[in-house]
């Protein structure tokens, strides 16, 4: 076999792995922590619906928000968003086509920036979230980190 059709059956075993990764999973997270030396109280709360096969996003939906004593901040994304996926060596990678468009179409100010960029990485029944989106939460910085146990619903805030 030639060294250029040992090349082309390689890439499309690697493309036939890549594209063959799935997730399909929900997630409803909550957890009290305190923030700071004063004591203050932080309520964390993730509800998601996540399923992609491949770079094909079938549904993505995502709420996380803190709330304090006195006041609450919340992000949103959803695949109206304008979501495109790339896979990734421990998962995937999800962004928006349109930062600044998705943005403003919520009524958001340009002053946020436009990135928005959420790692989901698989390592056996854990999905790691780890988001950089300040582009969808308005006056938060950004969505929740978190790590999800996909098969006992546990989750980690980090």
């Amino acid at each position: 076999m030639s060294l250029k059709n040992f090349l082309g059956v390689a890439m499309l075993l690697i493309g036939g792995t890549l594209s063959a990764q799935t997730l399909d999973t929900h997630i409803a997270c909550t957890q009290t922590l305190q923030e700071d030396a004063s004591g203050e109280r932080l309520i964390y709360s993730d509800q998601a619906r996540m399923q992609l096969h491949g770079t094909e996003i079938t549904e993505f939906q995502w709420e996380s928000s803190v709330f304090r004593s006195n006041r609450g901040h919340d992000c949103s994304i959803d695949t109206e968003d304008g979501l495109e996926a790339e896979l990734t060596e421990k998962g995937w990678r999800i962004r928006l086509k349109n930062a600044q468009s998705a943005r403003q179409k919520r009524g958001y100010d340009v002053d946020r920036g436009s990135q928005c960029s959420i790692r989901l990485e698989r390592e056996g029944d854990a999905l790691r979230i780890k988001p950089t989106c300040p582009a969808l939460c308005g006056s938060r910085r950004n969505f929740s980190e978190l790590t999800v146990n996909t098969r006992t619903g546990l989750c980690t805030y980090e």
